[in-house]
């Protein structure tokens, strides 16, 4: 959800077209791989190691851009800022665009959480099952077990 604080931009008059605007270069690949740096320095405190917890917050800061890539609104991401400002979409737009702000609790709204379930998360929980049961079938221990 990082990458969503640039709608605090609005209250600063920051226009959403604008580099830094709503879907600008927070959703950008570079600001994934610059927090993904930065937490791995953080990767005692989170029980892991560097690599793994610069690939997953690098993963999670990468698919919120090519996420948002497949809503139905708003004005694209700049996924490639800062090599261009252009703001992409992939030509399959299939995940409801959520409203901003207070719009968010109404019928739309609704329809943005049954999209994303559809299209988000019960995929990620077929993927993330599919993991465990590869990882239990590999000897190896699934995540909490002793």
């Amino acid at each position: 959800m990082l990458p969503d604080l640039d709608v605090l931009g609005f209250g600063l008059g920051i226009a959403y077209s604008d580099p830094l605007g709503h879907r600008g270069a927070t959703h950008s690949l570079f600001v994934a791989i610059i927090l993904a740096a930065l937490a791995s320095f953080f990767h005692a405190r989170l029980a892991a190691s560097r690599l793994a917890t610069f690939g997953f917050v690098l993963v999670a800061g990468a698919s919120h851009g090519l996420l948002d890539m497949l809503t139905n609104g708003g004005l694209g991401v700049a996924y490639f800022w800062p090599l261009t400002d252009e703001r992409f979409f992939f030509a399959e737009r299939v995940i409801q665009v959520s409203p901003i702000g207070y719009r968010f609790f109404s019928a739309a709204g609704l329809g943005t959480l049954k999209s994303e379930l559809l299209w988000v998360w019960l995929p990620a929980s077929v993927v993330l099952i599919l993991m465990l049961m590869l990882r239990r079938r590999s000897g190896r221990p699934t995540y909490g077990a002793r």
